[in-house]
């Protein structure tokens, strides 16, 4: 079971080139796509859910033609998008149960255990009579997951999901998607490096519509590995080194700016080498100065 998208391409009517040619293998399992906003992420995350049509290319889910046959997608699909509503006046537990009626469930006994067993995964069972509208940010979007869990799914996308949550939702809704990913596919789209790290075994890089790069996040480090250097300077200091240098970020620490750059032999006198992480990995692939396809072997057979 994978999801396969081959030579997707989509440019809008006024003329942004939302994706150029994407192709990538998703296999079960968290799989990130990591970008900035705007870089085409949601533009692909709406294809993959039917809600959108590519100007070229396929999108294949095991055996369904994602474009061709949307009715089977969606009967498959948990689709949890960056902003979506919710009736403020009505509790999760009577919402959700609407929402079991409109995928089907529509014996009353059997919705009601769908309904218990998903608000206590979601960890939402002890405030399923609160209305939503009193509800976190963390828990709207626990009671999504809940939504898109409706059915079965084998195929979730979640777009941006930890977006303006606080550590502590981050880090349960974090393990919640983790779980998900066990036996399903689990597209996860953010711009945020840390949850690519701590959850997804495969990722790809995207920026203005390309693949920068698709490999393993462990891989994509170790391969750095050796090229990430360090230096403090001052501010008067960075146009030098920019000019000089292939710069791929800059943070103050302690009132210094420290900066690192991508090179494969020793940049100088003041340089330290430093280890890397998949921070340095994500600017460097924005940067251009890292960039490949990295497939699983699968992935080359009926492509």
């Amino acid at each position: 079971m994978e999801l396969k998208i081959r030579g997707v391409s989509k440019t809008y009517a006024n003329g942004v080139r939302a994706l150029r040619d994407v192709t990538l293998t998703i296999p079960v399992g968290m799989y990130g796509l990591l970008g900035p906003n705007g870089a085409g992420k949601s533009t692909l995350m709406r294809m993959i859910a039917t809600l959108q049509e590519p100007d070229t290319g396929s999108i294949r889910f095991d055996r369904i033609d994602v474009l061709a046959e949307k009715d089977k997608v969606r009967e498959t699909l948990g689709y949890l998008p960056q902003e979506f509503g919710v009736y403020p006046k009505v509790s999760a537990e009577n919402l959700l149960d609407h929402f079991a009626v409109l995928k089907g469930v529509t014996a009353r006994t059997a919705r009601k255990e769908v309904v218990e067993a998903l608000l206590r995964q979601t960890n939402l069972w002890e405030v399923r009579k609160q209305k939503l509208g009193g509800y976190s940010g963390g828990m709207r979007q626990r009671f999504g997951v809940a939504v898109a869990l409706l059915g079965n799914p084998k195929l979730m996308i979640v777009d941006e999901p930890t977006a303006g949550l606080d550590p502590e939702e981050r880090v349960r809704f974090l393990n919640l998607l983790s779980e998900l990913g066990e036996k399903s596919v689990v597209l996860l789209s953010t711009h945020i490096v840390e949850d690519v790290t701590e959850l997804c075994t495969r990722m790809a890089i995207i920026n203005r519509g390309e693949i920068l790069l698709e490999a393993e996040p462990l891989r994509a480090v170790d391969d750095l590995r050796g090229r990430i250097w360090r230096r403090v300077i001052s501010k008067s200091e960075l146009a030098v080194l920019e000019r000089d240098h292939a710069v791929i970020s800059t943070k103050l620490l302690a009132g210094r700016t420290v900066a690192r750059i991508y090179s494969d032999g020793d940049p100088g006198p003041g340089f330290e080498r430093t280890e890397p992480d998949l921070e340095e990995v994500y600017f460097s692939a924005m940067a251009g100065h890292i960039g490949r396809r990295s497939e699983p072997p699968e992935a080359t057979n009926g492509s």
